[in-house]
Formats: C-alpha cells, structure tokens, sequence
C-alpha cells in the first residue's frame, strides 16, 4: 500500500507539473491590438492559486469525511484520542516520559493544542509567501542556468533546517541519497550547453552588471533556499507532533497565504527592497485587475497556472504526510530530470556526456532509497508476521 501511495504521489506530482506550462510568462496583447506586456503582478498570481488550493483541499476533506465528525474535526483542529493513544499516553505519564539518562523530554507536548498547532500553520506561510520574491529578485542578478543550478541543491537546506530548527536526526543512508541527488543534478545543470546559446544575451547583460551583482544574486537565492528549507521541516514538525493529514495543513497553510497576499496586494505599501520594489504608495490588486481588463487574453492561462497548482498540492501534501519533505523534494527536482531526459526520447535531442554521467548519479541515489526502503518494508513484514504467530498460539 506504501508503494502504491507512493507511485500514484509521483504521478501526480509529475503530471501537474508538465501541465502546468509557461504560458503565463509570455507577452499578452492589449485590447487595442497595438502592444502587447507581461503579467508581471506576483503576489495577485500567489493569492489566486492559495485560494484555489484551499478550496480544492477542503472539497478533498468533505469528500473524505465520515458522517459523525464534527467541523474543527474535519479541519484537523480537534482529535478524539483513540484507546490506543489513551493507553500510550498513561504508560507515558507513569514512566514520566524518561529519556535513557532518566531526565524528561525538554519539549513541552503540544501535540492536541490548537493554538500551537495554528501558529505552525501561520510560519509556513510567511516562510512561503517571502521566499517567493526573493526568487524573483534573485533573477535580476544572476542568470537563469544559474537560478536552476542553485535550487538543485534544495535538499541541503531541507536537510539542514531539519536539524537546526528541530533537531532532527536522519538514516546515514539519508545522507548519502541526498549528496548523490544533488551532485547529479548539479552535474546534470552544470554540463548542458543550453547556457551558452539560449541564454547567451543573459550572460552579456550579466556582464554589464557591477561586481557586486553576482553576490547580490547569490544573497537572494541562499535566502529563498533557507526559507524553502524551513518550511518543509516546519511541515514535518507538525506532522511529527499533530495529529493532522496532509490536506488538513494544505487548506490551512493555503489560507493563511491568502491572507497575507491579499493584504500585501491591497495595501499602498512604501517602497520595500525585494518585498514591494515597484513603485511607492501603489496597490498592485489595482494595477492587476487593470490588466486583467486590457489584456483579457490573460486570463485562461492564469486559472490554468493556479488550478494545476492547486490540484499537484493534493499529490504534494499527501506525499509530505507520509513520506517527508526529503521525498518531496527528490520527487520535485528528479521531475525537471525526467522531463528532460523524456525529451532526449521523444525530440531526439542529445545529452552531453557529462549530463548522462550526473542522470546516472541521480539514479544511483534514488536507487539506493528504494533499495533500502524494501529491506525495511521488508523487516517489518517478518515482525508483524512473528507478532500474529505469537498471538494465535495465545
């Protein structure tokens, strides 16, 4: 059922992606028909596709739900303990919740508490809504191979923030899967030719740019990685610690988002370097529904870039639930390899060496997760087989 889950989770994943095309970043003709722009209104695009994604995740939970449970049930904001989580936790109070050197755990257990669970649900959101426009503002410095190349190594920083901010300890082999899968990509990146000729009127105007320009670049993307790295282990923790799945965060992280884009998009704010670089005292809701009147042609593009959005964070939480924000975020970056190597078989395009050398680390990492993963399904197969002996002979 785990591998099940897990393949239907890539699928999903995958599928939305590929559906999810750049047709939003192209030029929109203006109703006169003598000019054409590009929708350049982020935080407009952000608040439509959060609102669709908490629609479509609360229409999941009603879908899903049984006849007796209540609303703050449904939104996973109240648990009814099981016996077996009542027995657990008696067992625990008797014992003291002691650790192997007899002191207790400095954690407080805020595992049914509504407010902390809340205030989860409000960081993640201001880690994602923030570390959108530093991606952006990092576009302005660097180039876009560049861009790319950085957040290959996302797993890093999903790594790191996991044991920073919440001290969490992973299988060595972890380790070793996440250095094989960023070093292929980077090799993979790092080893095309596309940089040179596609990108190649990038490169020159890059190179018009002060010294500092890399290093501004550089600033902005470590900062959106951090961000991007303390949001998926911020989700971890509330799945570590509440009872909640995957679609429950999903509709209250998404509304969370809606509201603080709504209110940054509605507010004349000052000028704000990164966060609201346009000009001062302007509302960009204005100036979005302004172009959404001038260049209706926007529009279906648009819903189409939020409703797949929308719908790939089903597969998204459900695969964060039960498997981890490091699954994820493999799934996430091997899905841009795939796509590629999909094209070198339909397009007949051609691969350097370097790129077959980083594809084939790649596969060697994920290769060694699925290897190990087996011997523990494995292993626990055996156990439950030797626990049901154990009780029939009872």
């Amino acid at each position: 059922m785990s591998f099940i889950r897990l393949v239907l989770c890539v699928t999903g994943v995958y599928s939305m992606f590929l559906l999810k095309n750049d047709a939003i970043s192209v030029p929109f003709q203006h109703i006169d028909g003598k000019s054409s722009e590009k929708f350049k209104s982020p935080l407009f695009m952000g608040t439509l596709q959060s609102f669709l994604s908490s629609l479509s995740a609360l229409t999941y939970i009603l879908i899903r739900s049984k006849s007796n449970q209540s609303l703050p049930q449904l939104l996973g904001l109240s648990h009814v303990e099981t016996a077996a989580e009542k027995s657990k936790h008696t067992n625990g109070a008797s014992n003291g919740h002691a650790n192997g050197n007899g002191k207790h755990h400095d954690k407080p257990d805020t595992r049914f508490s509504t407010s902390a669970l809340l205030m989860r649900y409000l960081q993640c959101s201001l880690f994602i809504t923030s570390a959108a426009p530093f991606g952006f503002a990092a576009l302005s410095y660097i180039s876009y191979p560049a861009m790319v190349l950085g957040k290959s190594c996302k797993l890093v920083p999903v790594m790191i923030m996991n044991v920073l901010l919440y001290r969490r300890k992973f299988a060595k082999h972890k380790y070793i899967v996440v250095a094989m899968v960023t070093a292929g990509i980077t090799i993979f990146m790092g080893m095309g030719g596309e940089g040179k000729g596609k990108h190649g009127s990038k490169a020159s105007n890059t190179a018009e740019k002060p010294p500092y320009a890399n290093l501004i670049g550089l600033t902005y993307l470590l900062i959106n990685l951090a961000l991007d790295g303390a949001t998926n282990s911020t989700q971890d923790e509330i799945f570590s610690r509440h009872k909640v799945t995957g679609q429950q965060m999903m509709f209250w992280i998404n509304i969370f988002c809606t509201i603080i884009t709504s209110a940054l998009s509605i507010l004349p704010l000052p000028y704000i370097p990164v966060i609201h670089p346009g000009e001062a005292g302007t509302s960009e809701l204005a100036g979005a529904l302004e172009f959404l009147r001038t260049h209706p042609g926007v529009i279906m593009p648009l819903f189409q870039f939020a409703a797949t959005g929308a719908l790939g964070q089903l597969f998204i939480f459900e695969t964060l639930q039960h498997f981890g924000s490091l699954t994820l975020v493999t799934i996430t970056l091997t899905r841009k390899l795939f796509t590629m190597l999909l094209s070198v078989i339909v397009y007949n395009h051609k691969l350097t060496a370097g790129q077959w050398l980083g594809a084939a680390v790649v596969f060697a990492g994920i290769s060694v997760e699925a290897i190990v993963k087996r011997k523990d399904v494995h292993a626990k197969r055996v156990i439950q087989e030797k626990e049901k002996a154990k009780l029939k002979s009872l």
